[in-house]
Formats: structure tokens, sequence, C-alpha cells
């Protein structure tokens, strides 16, 4: 009974443990804060990887595979399997039509062809397309009259879609919301269009270098394209790179069509022309394939793999066919594919865990200096207790209650303040990206004014610890006044160096309550030492020197 009402007394009675309490907030909210953070970054890019590659990539070299529209068909008869795609993964220059003269802009992109309809089975390729009119008039009236959605044609969404302008019945291409710089992004997260350059209706010219499958480099090819939309993934390094075009064209472009085989042994006809004997099939370097519901990627990984060994095995048995299965091909999940973006980010999140896990330490030796002190100063208190039959393990519990309510109120109070600023991250990130209102900066000013009033009364009084402390609060109001004052919006989640746009907003639970954990234990170690010494002191001594 006695330890339990001397801790509560010890715990209400002095400013300090507050103190102790907060402390330990604060860096348990450090920690769960930075930590739930990355961890939303990695689930981020994790969940928009799928989005973009689907489940299942496989891919061959520059020399593609053949007879794809036939393993399509093996591919989709899998029962885990919702949907496959083909395409082609290539690079080229895109020649903008911007600026305005003969000198035009050339950019370096990644270039994919693809059937749009099936891509969009697999990856989330329709929903990305940026340029669409608004859902309702609810919608509309939230955008801006410079905004060009809310005045958009239908067929610049339905176009996109399709990679076929309506109007013309021309092929286009769709490019990547940051390959153009015609776009500016907005605070809301929106794009207008600057410098002039709305790039749906403007034309680009695609040029890309076929490649033969010995590793031979033919001459160049070109298409003018109209560009029909814009997508936007949310992967900043895929909107700045990725363009889309049909996959005949890419076939076409890339000498991966159907073309006449012929007989180059045989003797030459009366026109000139060797005999045919067939007829080489088109190729694709690349088929993405989505799993349906509850599947994971690693179980359809492995039905494909035996789908395509079977496939291949029966191609390559068939003596009619002109070409051949590759012997080898890639078949990866999306997170191998994508290893090379998500591996840096788990190594930084786990790195990160490793550093802040520092902050326990700084808990346990806040707690044991305080708790330090504490002990010096009730020696007296201790040495009654123990002169009137208090035990030595009873005068010890008396102070780790002491260390383990404060980690508990401290860890907890942590906890729920990380989960504030997580879930309002992008709140925060917005202001601190604005403006300071002009209330908040004269209000800090009229608070300084008022410190400063405090420190005059100090000062006439002769009171020096009331002016350090009015001094400290006019220093540190002042210098946020000022700073509010001359701010004028500061942008720190830059999506030009952070793949993402927005901060991810989710706190890491499996980690808060970690955290949680290891800051009541680490305060309860802090404690540890001096409620040990507290037991160690002699009842005699601490009665005739406390």
């Amino acid at each position: 009974m006695y330890a339990s009402l001397l801790s509560n007394r010890y715990l209400t009675s002095r400013l300090i443990p507050f103190i102790a309490i907060a402390a330990v907030a604060l860096c348990v909210a450090l920690v769960v804060t930075v930590v739930s953070v990355m961890s939303g970054f990695l689930d981020m890019l994790k969940s928009s990887g799928r989005l973009i590659v689907g489940d299942v990539i496989i891919s061959s070299g520059i020399g593609g595979m053949p007879y794809t529209d036939e393993f399509l068909v093996d591919l989709k008869g899998l029962k885990d399997v919702q949907g496959a795609t083909p395409l082609i993964d290539t690079i080229g220059l895109l020649r903008m039509p911007y600026p305005r003269g003969d000198q035009k802009e050339v950019s370096h992109v990644q270039v994919w062809a693809v059937d749009p309809i099936s891509l969009a089975t697999v990856t989330d390729y329709a929903n990305d397309l940026y340029w669409r009119p608004p859902a309702d008039a609810a919608a509309s009236a939230a955008m801006s009259d410079e905004d060009p959605r809310k005045h958009l044609d239908i067929d610049v969404l339905n176009d996109g879609k399709t990679l076929v302008q309506s109007r013309t019945g021309a092929p286009g291409i769709t490019l990547g919301m940051h390959v153009s710089i015609g776009n500016a992004r907005q605070k809301d997260g929106s794009y207008l269009p600057r410098y002039g350059w709305f790039m749906p209706g403007n034309d680009v010219t695609l040029t890309v270098v076929p490649v033969s499958g010995q590793g031979k480099i033919a001459e160049p090819r070109e298409q003018i394209f109209p560009v029909l939309n814009e997508v936007q993934t949310g992967i900043y390094e895929v909107d700045r790179n990725r363009v889309y075009i049909p996959l005949p064209e890419g076939q076409r472009l890339l000498r991966l069509d159907e073309a006449p085989l012929y007989d180059l042994n045989a003797e030459p006809g009366p026109d000139g022309r060797y005999p045919q004997i067939g007829t080489t099939p088109a190729r694709v370097t690349k088929i993405l394939v989505r799993a349906k519901p509850d599947v994971s990627a690693n179980q359809l990984r492995a039905e494909v793999e035996l789908c395509y060994a079977a496939f291949a095995k029966r191609i390559n048995a068939d003596n009619s066919r002109v070409a051949s299965m590759p012997d080898f091909v890639n078949i990866l999940t999306w997170e191998q594919q994508l290893a090379d973006l998500i591996a840096p980010v788990e190594k930084e999140r786990e790195m990160m865990r490793v550093l802040f896990s520092l902050i326990y330490l700084v808990c346990a030796g806040l707690i044991l200096s305080i708790f330090w002190s504490i002990v010096v100063e009730k020696t007296r208190d201790i040495g009654i207790l123990r002169s009137v039959g208090a035990s030595r393990f009873g005068v010890m519990w008396i102070f780790l209650r002491y260390g383990l309510i404060i980690g508990i109120l401290g860890s907890g109070l942590g906890v729920l303040l990380a989960w504030l600023i997580v879930r309002n991250v992008n709140a925060i990130h917005e202001a601190i990206g604005s403006d300071a209102p002009p209330v908040i900066w004269i209000g800090a000013f009229v608070l300084t004014g008022i410190c400063a009033l405090g420190m005059i009364y100090a000062i006439w009084r002769g009171r020096l610890l009331a002016i350090l402390l009015w001094l400290l609060g006019t220093t540190v109001l002042g210098l946020i006044a000022t700073g509010l004052a001359l701010h004028h919006g500061t942008l720190i989640w830059d999506p030009s160096v952070y793949y993402f746009t927005i901060v991810p907003d989710q706190v890491d639970w499996g980690t808060a309550r970690w955290t949680f954990l290891f800051g009541v234990v680490f305060s309860v170690i802090g404690a540890a030492i001096p409620a040990s010494k507290a037991a160690d002191i002699d009842p005699v001594e601490a009665l005739r020197y406390g």
C-alpha cells in the first residue's frame, strides 16, 4: 500500500515527473512518426508497383517471344489468372512540339507498346489517365476555371483508353504526366498547363532503334503520333519517363511484326525474289499477368512457369512452326521485378529503426538522472521507511513503479501524438508550403510582448530564475514570430525528388506497439539503478545524515 501511495505522491507533487513524461512522449512520437512515414512510403511503392506491372512479369530478350496470342489463351485458362496482356518494352527519343521554332526539345523515354484494352485488366492504366471530364456537377464546381478538365471533351478520355484518335482513326500516344514540361502541379495535387502547352491535341515524333536477336542495330525508325492523353501513376520515375503506344505500331517500328520468311538457300524466281516458305510470327518482349483476388504472386508465378514450360515444349516439338519459343525467359513476381526500387526503401526503413533505437537509451538516461536526484533528495524518507519495517524490495518497488507509470503515460501519449501527426501530415505539409496566416504571426508577436513585459517585471523584482525563464520565452517566441512573418511556403515533399506526390498518412501500428513496449521497458531500466541505490540505503545512516 505504501509503495502505491508514495509513487502517486512523488508523481503528482513535483513538476519534474511531468517533464520526464513529456520527454518520453516526444521520443516515442519521433520514432513512430518517422518509421510510419517510411513504412507508408514502402507500402505505397509496393501497391503502386503492383498496379503498374501486375502480379507476374514474363520477359524475354530483345528478340521477343513469338506465338503470344496462343500463349495468352493458355494463360487465361489458368484458374488463378484474372488477366494477361502483351507488350514491348524499349527505349526511344521523343521530339516534343515545343519550343516554337525549328529547334525542338528531345526527351529520352521508356516506350511501352501495349494493347490498352487488355492492359487495363492487368494494371490500373485506364484509371491513371489524368485528363478526364468531371464526374458530376460538384466535381466540376470544385475545379478552377483554368483547369482544362472542366470543359474537356469525353473523346480525350476514350481516345486515351484505346490509343486511337477517334476523329482521324490514327494511332496515338499517351505520355507520363511529367514527360512534358507543360504540366504544372498545383498545391492541391491537380495540374494546369503552363507555357501555353496543353499536350493532348499536339503531335510528337517518336524515334526507336530496332535491334535484331543477334544484337545488330538497324536504321532508326520514327513515327508522328498525336498526343491523346497523359498518365499519372503517382510514381514520379514512371510518370517522368514512360510513354504508351499501340502494340502493332511498336511491333512495326521495332521490326517485331509479322514478316515473310524466305528460303535463302533456293534459287531466286524470275522476279529476283527468293521463294517464301512461311511467315514469321509477331513478337513481344513482355507479358504481364494479374492474379485473381486472394491468390499470391508467388503462387501464380509457379503456375505461370509450368504453363510456359508446357507451351514452349509443345511449340518447339511442332516441326511446322517457323519460329521457336525462347529456351529461357524471366518469370518474376512484381516484387522481384521492382526489387531495385523496393529493396533500397526497405533497407532505409530498417536503418531508420536501428538509428532511432538510440532514443530508447535517451529515455533510460533521462529517467535515471531524474530518479537519481529524487533518491538523493528523499534519502531521509527512505531511512524512515526502512526503520519502520519496509523491505529493501519494497523500497525498490516504489521507484520501479514510479518509472513504470512514467513509461506507460509517456509512451501512450507519444503514440497518440504520432497518430495525430501522421494522420494530418498532408495538412501539415500543405500549411508549411503556404504563407503563414497574419493572425498567427501577429499573435506570436503579442505573446512575445507579454513575455518581454514579464521579464521586465522580474528584473524589477530581482528574481533571477524568473528573469531567465521570461528571457527564454521572449527569445523563443520572438524567433517563432519572426520566422512565421518571413515564411512564404517551403516544399518539403517534392515530387521531383520523391516517387509519390503525397505523404503517406497511415500509422505503422506494428512499430507503434513495439515502440510503446520499449519506451516502457527502458523507462523501467532507467529507474532500476536509482531504485537499487535506494534499496541499499542504510536506515541508520540515512536518519543520522539525511
